[in-house]
């Protein structure tokens, strides 16, 4: 029977699960920390795309954790990854922060200003979102690009409660250009599961993903056939849990329950 130290790889998700904010949460560092001495694979996945890969290096060196960019997917990267594997010659209208323009740079991926140049509309969160950006993606998609978004997620957490995020800004362009979303690359995509499986090379039945959103972490892994553990420090809540038919292999409080399991094995 698996147990959480019997997995060889384990796929951490990053806002509600690994910190919030500027905070790191219970049991994280121990936990980590563990896994390093334990020599495991370990890879960190989220669904902002208002990070590089090289961005959530540079937060997690804040709290002492060290580790490369090989070891980190964020939607603003694997959203230039899609784009590169399966849209090369694509010109895209980027709504959305700097994270996503160095990714596409990094790519060398054409990119443009002019909304009736563009054959692709990218859409991640925006926090400096304004009237002209979303009307340029409208006119963009009415002129036949197609919609590209980053991520599902609607809201996510933050310091002070919930905040907009990449969907609100989505459907805004969906509707007010009479079309619909022709690709999210974000978790809990097939696409994305498949990358990770790819990063680390480790067999999915050896893997172990730990989140704590239910429409993406937890989704993901039962859609890739990849177990999952359910940490309850972030968006989801038990009480949410009740109502999907599948449900994670393990659930914890917080990540001082999975160190704990790792250093009573």
């Amino acid at each position: 029977m698996k147990t959480i130290p019997t997995y060889e790889a384990y796929c951490f998700d990053l806002d509600g699960t690994i910190y919030v904010g500027d905070k790191i949460l219970p049991g994280v560092i121990n936990t980590i920390t563990q896994l390093q001495q334990l020599r495991k694979h370990i890879c960190f996945i989220s669904n902002s795309p208002t990070q590089t890969r090289q961005d959530v290096v540079e937060k997690l060196r804040k709290f002492n954790i060290h580790i490369t960019a090989e070891q980190v997917i964020t939607s603003a990267y694997l959203t230039a990854q899609y784009v590169l594997e399966h849209l090369s010659t694509s010109i895209s209208y980027i709504v959305g922060e700097a994270a996503i323009d160095k990714e596409f740079q990094d790519k060398q991926l054409q990119t443009t200003t002019e909304p009736l140049h563009a054959t692709h509309v990218i859409i991640g969160l925006d926090r400096q979102i304004t009237f002209d950006k979303l009307n340029n993606a409208m006119i963009a998609v009415r002129n036949g690009a197609q919609i590209i978004v980053t991520n599902p997620d609607q809201a996510c957490p933050g310091p002070s409660g919930f905040q907009v995020d990449t969907m609100a800004i989505a459907k805004a362009v969906e509707v007010a250009s009479d079309s619909t979303i022709d690709f999210i690359v974000g978790k809990p995509s097939l696409y994305f599961a498949e990358h990770i499986v790819r990063m680390i090379d480790v067999k999915r039945e050896k893997f172990l993903i730990i989140g704590d959103r239910i429409e993406t972490d937890i989704t993901l892994g039962n859609l890739a056939g990849i177990d999952t553990c359910f940490v309850l420090t972030g968006a989801s809540t038990l009480e949410q849990l009740k109502g999907i038919s599948y449900k994670p292999k393990f659930i914890i409080k917080t990540m001082h329950e999975l160190y704990t399991a790792l250093t009573s094995y």
